[in-house]
């Protein structure tokens, strides 16, 4: 029986830890392309280990390079084994706390405003729900992809959980 409770135990833990992640649209609804402030689009987000970032651009004409600070104030890649994600649908899942920096590596987007930063905190409790952006009733992207999207792995995990509780309860 103290199995069962066990389970049952990890089981929820699982799924709370699952629901808690975001998944931050870069750019919202316009994405990653030029004519976008991206500085003003991260401000006021609650960037935390686990989340995702999601960069939709059209494949070719962007990328996405995660940098270092000094890297970001002079809008290039210093570091040659950092290669950039070139597939128009990249997902950056942020797994350490600290500031993190992503341009475009496309010669002249960074210095025309393709680049942020953001900081990144520890998951400790939930996430405060995405703010909407104003002027608008709907949600944001992100509040609507975090609602809607479970990675793969997190579901392959679910359901290995699921089915050891019900091997259990069974047994």
């Amino acid at each position: 029986m103290a199995a069962k409770a066990f389970l049952i135990a990890i089981f929820v833990a699982f799924v709370v830890a699952s629901t808690s992640a975001i998944d931050h649209m870069v750019g919202g609804e316009d994405g990653w392309k030029l004519g976008v402030d991206y500085t003003a689009w991260a401000e006021g987000k609650d960037f935390r280990v686990g989340d995702t970032l999601t960069f939709m651009y059209k494949q070719g004409f962007h990328n996405v390079l995660k940098v270092n600070g000094s890297d970001f104030k002079q809008c290039l890649s210093t570091n040659t084994s950092v290669k950039p994600l070139i597939s128009g649908n990249d997902v950056v899942t942020l797994a350490n706390p600290g500031k993190k920096w992503y341009i475009c590596g496309v010669a002249g987007h960074c210095s025309k405003g393709m680049q942020f930063s953001i900081t990144v905190s520890l998951a400790e409790g939930p996430a405060p729900a995405p703010t909407p952006t104003p002027g608008s009733t709907t949600p944001t992207p992100d509040a609507s992809a975090a609602a809607n999207e479970i990675s793969p792995l997190k579901y392959s995990m679910w359901m290995l959980t699921v089915m050891a509780a019900l091997k259990l309860i069974v047994a």
